[in-house]
């Protein structure tokens, strides 16, 4: 389990993709910090770490993330959203996010309001069906308000803070993003449907 606050904005240091899947290398100063078998999220999706070298991290892509993620896209040098799983101690400071992403939704607008960055995000039935408005989402792993709903898309905004630690701050018109709703809304569906 996560919170949706990013710690540290890694670089893909490589990709290597197989028949079987993909292992990505990442560079990251976190790596001190985890030991083989442990949860991080990678824009987002929970991924286990594989093995840890210095400054360096593995992890194994399965092809159900593949599909359900923007990771099959990733490339080396790219920017990542990584942190640690959550301790039992620490502060939940953004909501609760599980690593299990919903959908990918594609970046259709991005203006400027005030020193804060707007973020228009196009996404399916099947993940806007969960959104309300000042509600929680991830996207790419970063906790944040949804501002607005429209028929197929919705609004978040980023204060300067969150433009500089993460990399939605380089977001641009036609970028993937992993989202992952609140999973509080998936439960009450199920229940309500039951």
């Amino acid at each position: 389990m996560f919170t949706g606050l990013v710690a540290d904005l890694g670089t893909v240091a490589a990709v290597d993709a197989t028949a079987d899947g993909v292992r990505l290398t990442l560079q990251t100063p976190l790596a001190h910090e985890v030991g083989e078998g442990d949860s991080v999220a990678v824009n987002g999706v929970c991924l286990t770490a594989t093995g840890i070298c210095d400054t360096r991290l593995r992890a194994d892509v399965m092809h159900e993330t593949l599909r359900r993620s923007s990771l099959g896209d990733v490339q080396a040098g790219a920017a990542v959203n990584l942190e640690l799983a959550l301790r039992a101690a620490d502060r939940l400071g953004g909501h609760v996010v599980q690593g299990h992403v919903d959908g990918v939704g594609v970046i259709a607008a991005v203006r400027e309001d005030g020193f804060a960055q707007v973020l228009t995000v196009a996404a399916g039935p099947e993940v806007l069906r969960y959104i309300v408005e000042k509600g929680s989402i991830a996207l790419d792993g970063v906790s944040l308000t949804v501002a607005r709903i429209g028929p197929g898309d919705f609004d978040v905004s980023l204060v300067p803070e969150t433009l500089r630690r993460t990399n939605l701050g380089a977001a641009a018109d036609g970028d993937q993003v992993n989202i992952e709703v609140d999973v509080l809304a998936k439960y009450v569906e199920r229940l309500v449907n039951a």
